[in-house]
């Protein structure tokens, strides 16, 4: 090893904090070690665990995640909004396009793949109790809005929370990219001991069971993308196989970087996607994907705040703690994860740029994917597709069951199967360097050595977590991992805010012309006038005339 190397290798491993990654190594280790030789207790501790977890704490999940869509609304239309993420007058890093290519990417574009065209049938199916009769058109309208619901506004803003405490505290208070520097205006110096120390372990976890949830949907999808195309068999063997292969491939981009492997692939995924969505959208039923965006994106704006605080406690508390307590509790797992990431990619922007720059444009994003490729699943039940009947035997099989009925579907179903595999390292390749990130102090550029451990954890988890239970046992432990980093939510929020009040405002830009003004007018009047040397103020003396 030459000595350039040796001074590289001993640098990357002195940014490591040996108390955050040694007892988060060792408890992943723990993990992946109890689902390999006892995976039938794992799946049972999970499920009671969940049980609990719900029935006591689901209330709080869905009053939380309203208040940060709140928060976040206050934050971007207030006076802070006008702060800037870094030093006055910085500029962007990354292109708005890139930038948001990247935070959809990382965020959730696996998910999309996976439900895309699945969660519309299963509501239409099964709608919230009380709501319409099963399989009806309102049943439809309805799925439509439940999937807007669950995957725009609120998801986001808990990643813009995030995202921003973390741009804030990292970049115009130059602290680190720790969730626990967030908290200094809270804890003081103790964020630098073990209290921070909790609270990053915390983050870890989150992230890591977070991510696995993302990789156990994609191998699931790729695998029943080989059996649809080639007719491989389905089985819990080959999605294991799936996440080996493209652990390797994203622990590679990792090592990248973010200005390389992580922008292209995210910038690579988007062209795809929108190839996709536009095939689907010209040869689908258009005027209806058209028509039905338009009737449910109204339906979901005038419902929001009666979806937003409902809690089951006069029923449907089964069906709500199946889909919107899932899907709040798997985005705050996220949000260390994608609230890192983006506030990685965010330094230069305005606190208002951010906000509305993170919540709007992937919210968008998602509403136009589910209105295609939703609305077409959407339609070709309602037209005896029978796509309910497909889904019902695996939700990874939605998407597929849709494309049959089209044209192309050799190819557009390989199309999807390259989709959710860029979609799966591209994610993976984003928590593998945050992971690196808050085990090594909040550097920047972690070590390589401990990315590709995290990359090979996450892998890990995913494939036990298949295995103890599949799809049920992902869900499961992602829950039960976000729970305890809900409180951690709640404070990072607090001090946030905080710091916010103690900010001076910058001064806008017409007040920055005023003040630019005043300061030449002020100039002028200091300088000597043309009469040899007389200051202005004896020269208006002068011309003053006699009392």
């Amino acid at each position: 090893m030459t000595t350039a190397t040796t001074k590289k290798t001993t640098s990357a491993l002195a940014r490591v904090d040996p108390a955050v990654l040694y007892v988060s190594v060792t408890l992943s280790a723990l993990f992946v070690a109890w689902g390999v030789f006892f995976t039938d207790s794992l799946a049972t501790v999970a499920e009671t665990t969940l049980g609990r977890i719900i029935d006591n704490f689901g209330w709080l999940f869905v009053l939380t995640s309203s208040g940060f869509v709140v928060l976040a609304t206050v934050l971007a239309f207030s006076r802070f909004g006008s702060i800037r993420l870094g030093r006055d007058g910085e500029r962007p890093e990354f292109s708005t396009a890139s930038w948001v290519a990247m935070m959809f990417s990382a965020g959730m574009g696996i998910g999309l793949m996976f439900y895309g065209a699945s969660e519309p049938i299963m509501h239409m199916s099964s709608p919230p109790p009380g709501s319409a009769k099963a399989g009806s058109e309102d049943a439809a309208r309805l799925a439509l809005e439940y999937s807007y619901f669950h995957w725009a506004i609120h998801p986001w803003a808990m990643y813009a929370v995030a995202g921003l405490a973390l741009a804030y505290f990292g970049f115009r208070k130059s602290g680190n990219s720790l969730i626990s520097s967030a908290f200094r205006p809270l804890l003081g110096d103790r964020v630098d001991g073990p209290l921070g120390k909790s609270i990053d372990i915390l983050a870890i976890f989150a992230t890591l069971f977070g991510s696995a949830v993302s990789l156990g949907l994609g191998a699931l999808q790729v695998n029943r993308g080989l059996n649809e195309v080639w007719g491989v068999p389905d089985s819990t063997a080959l999605a294991v196989s799936v996440i080996a292969v493209l652990t390797v491939l994203f622990v590679i981009s990792a090592l990248s970087g973010v200005h390389r492997g992580i922008q292209w692939l995210s910038n690579g995924n988007m062209i795809l996607a929108a190839v996709l969505l536009l095939f689907v959208f010209v040869v689908g039923p258009t005027v209806f994907i058209l028509e039905s965006q338009t009737e449910a994106l109204g339906g979901y704006l005038a419902s929001l705040p009666k979806m937003s605080f409902t809690t089951g406690a006069f029923g449907g508390g089964e069906w709500l703690s199946g889909w919107t307590v899932f899907y709040w509790a798997w985005w705050i797992s996220w949000t260390p994860f994608v609230g890192t990431f983006i506030a990685r990619i965010s330094r230069g922007r305005t606190i208002r740029e951010f906000i509305v720059g993170v919540i709007l444009a992937p919210s968008l994003v998602s509403v136009v994917w589910f209105a295609i490729l939703g609305g077409t699943a959407l339609n070709q039940e309602m037209h005896g597709g029978h796509l309910a009947a497909a889904v019902a035997k695996g939700e990874e099989a939605g998407l597929f069951a849709t494309l049959r009925n089209l044209p192309w579907f050799p190819v557009t179903s390989v199309l999807v199967i390259v989709l959710v595999g860029l979609f799966f390292v591209s994610g993976a390749d984003a928590a593998s360097v945050v992971l690196g990130m808050l085990s090594c102090r909040g550097d920047m550029a972690p070590g390589r050595l401990v990315v590709i451990l995290w990359g090979a954890l996450t892998g890990l988890v995913a494939a036990v977590l298949l295995m103890a239970g599949g799809l049920e046992a992902v869900k499961q432990v992602a829950i039960i991992a976000a729970f305890p980093f809900l409180f951690v939510m709640i404070g990072l929020c607090v001090s946030l805010v905080k710091a916010l009040r103690a900010e001076p405002i910058p001064a806008s830009s017409a007040e920055r012309e005023g003040l630019a003004d005043a300061d030449a007018d002020a100039d002028a009047a200091a300088e000597p006038g043309p009469d040899d040397g007389v200051r202005p103020a004896e020269a208006m003396a002068d011309s003053q005339p006699a009392g």
